[in-house]
């Protein structure tokens, strides 16, 4: 279905009763939506817009990057958080983050009506709030003077893989700015997270005592 990943599918809170045909007394549950629509079944999928485009399209691969960028985040998230890392709040917000990004991702400029821009627009606001906490970790930071390799613990190598995944989505996002279909803001955002995973992951392993293993050149 069209932004499965974007702004995630229907889900039920918890159970929700209505009165019973019968008596007032039973209550029925009320049927859960289904998690599957058979609509991308021809290899199709919808944009906010209401394009039908090849799953292949770039703006779903951008999309899907996004979404696991997202789902690696998580994954960092959990390891930090076992090791009662403070910045876990810092990425849940990423996270929330990300769900905007695949919203105006999910909405080609081409096609774009003014009600749609307005409603999926991306400012420069969270840009500069991660330029402000890479900042504040890089002056705890020892100072780098080799190449690191991903280490440093569980929390450290998760962030790793997070920026890894980053740079993909930033690669995917950066031709469909230059195409003109998506805002330049969501591209310079992804490229400053990459920076903030980066410090991240430094940070995580000097709090936790760990080693960062650094390039040696094989002989």
């Amino acid at each position: 279905a069209a932004g499965r990943g974007v702004q995630g599918p229907l889900r039920m809170a918890g159970r929700r009763w209505r009165s019973g045909a019968g008596s007032p007394d039973r209550a029925a549950p009320e049927r859960a939506p289904r998690i599957y629509t058979r609509t991308g079944d021809s290899g199709f999928s919808s944009t906010f817009t209401a394009e039908r485009r090849p799953k292949g399209d770039p703006i779903f691969e951008a999309l899907g990057a996004t979404d696991e960028l997202s789902s690696a985040i998580g994954l960092a998230g959990e390891f930090s958080s076992e090791k009662g890392h403070t910045f876990v709040d810092q990425l849940h917000k990423v996270q929330c983050m990300l769900q905007d990004v695949g919203s105006n991702l999910a909405t080609p400029l081409s096609s774009a009506r003014e009600a749609h821009r307005k409603r999926t627009s991306f400012s420069e606001k969270p840009i500069l709030e991660l330029e402000q906490w890479i900042d504040s970790y890089s002056e705890q930071l020892p100072p780098l003077r080799a190449f690191i390799l991903p280490s440093g613990g569980r929390s450290s190598a998760a962030l790793h893989f997070s920026r890894a995944v980053c740079r993909r989505a930033e690669r995917c996002v950066v031709p469909l700015v230059q195409a003109g279909e998506a805002d330049p803001n969501v591209a310079k955002y992804l490229n400053r997270l990459s920076d903030y995973l980066f410090v991240l992951a430094r940070y995580a392993a000097m709090k936790e005592g760990k080693e960062e293993k650094i390039y040696i050149k094989p002989e």
